[in-house]
């Protein structure tokens, strides 16, 4: 009886120390920071071995080999335990993690609000500065259309400033030749009053004949004849200084022009 249950024993004690073995590859593999935990039943499985390799060498240790099994059977429970305990800790930490995944996501949707927020307002101020560019282009024609009329009015004004010097050219001239005109008409009035001298001269000669006045006869006739060729000199010398001057006027093409649109006459 006793050497049956000694040979039937370590089956159920194998399986149970492989599943534990295999438990502990399995937390091996998912957890990384419980290396040294992992280590640990490394070691107490190479003792499980050793162990069993010594209870199939020697029988008689069999006892203290179940005894050293029983001890490590619950130093796995233990370290069963220590990883259960883990794994609540990492289900915990992945739990916050799940949150802060939740309140990250949370953030996420916020800020998708907020830009397309910003998108909305992005493309408001597009329209507005479409709106801008195009008042900005209104208003371009429009300095444009300005700048050709003042281009115009500044044309309009040079060609004023010109007739107005062509005006004063021509007051110039015709104040020349109005001052020798009247010039020439001094003369006249001279030449007419020596005419004047000389017949009252002519006629007190007649009337009194050779007398004592006739001195004074001769030499008031003498001095109309003065009078006369003075006045025929300088009305000449005005006639020449006058034609002078519209002979200067009628060779200006744009004067004479001028004078014609202002006098509607010729330039002469």
């Amino acid at each position: 009886m006793d050497s049956t249950h000694v040979e039937v024993e370590p089956a159920p004690a194998m399986t149970e120390i492989k599943g534990l073995l295999e438990k502990s590859l399995e937390c091996e593999e998912k957890q990384v920071d419980l290396i040294e935990d992992q280590n640990e039943m490394a070691r107490q499985r190479t003792d499980a071995t050793a162990n069993l390799l010594h209870y199939s060498s020697s029988t008689a240790k069999l006892t203290e080999d179940q005894t050293a099994m029983a001890r490590e059977r619950t130093s796995l429970t233990r370290a069963q335990t220590k990883l259960s305990t883990r794994s609540t800790e990492l289900a915990s930490i992945r739990t916050d993690l799940g949150r802060e995944r939740t309140a990250m996501a949370e953030q996420r949707t916020e800020l998708a609000l907020h830009r397309s927020e910003l998108a909305r307002q992005r493309t408001g101020l597009s329209f507005t500065r479409t709106d801008l560019a195009k008042e900005r282009n209104a208003l371009a024609q429009q300095r444009n259309t300005l700048s050709q009329q003042r281009t115009g009015l500044a044309q309009a004004r040079n060609e004023l400033a010109a007739q107005r010097t062509m005006a004063a050219v021509t007051r110039t001239h015709l104040s020349v030749q109005r001052t020798e005109l009247a010039r020439g008409r001094t003369y006249l009035a001279l030449m007419r009053t020596g005419m004047a001298l000389f017949v009252i001269g002519l006629t007190l000669f007649r009337y009194f004949g050779i007398s004592k006045w006739t001195f004074f006869d001769v030499a008031l006739m003498v001095f109309s004849l003065l009078l006369i060729t003075w006045g025929g000199r300088g009305y000449h010398r005005a006639y020449m200084n006058d034609r002078r001057i519209g002979q200067a006027l009628a060779a200006d093409s744009t004067l004479g022009s001028f004078i014609r649109a202002v006098y509607g006459g010729p330039a002469s």
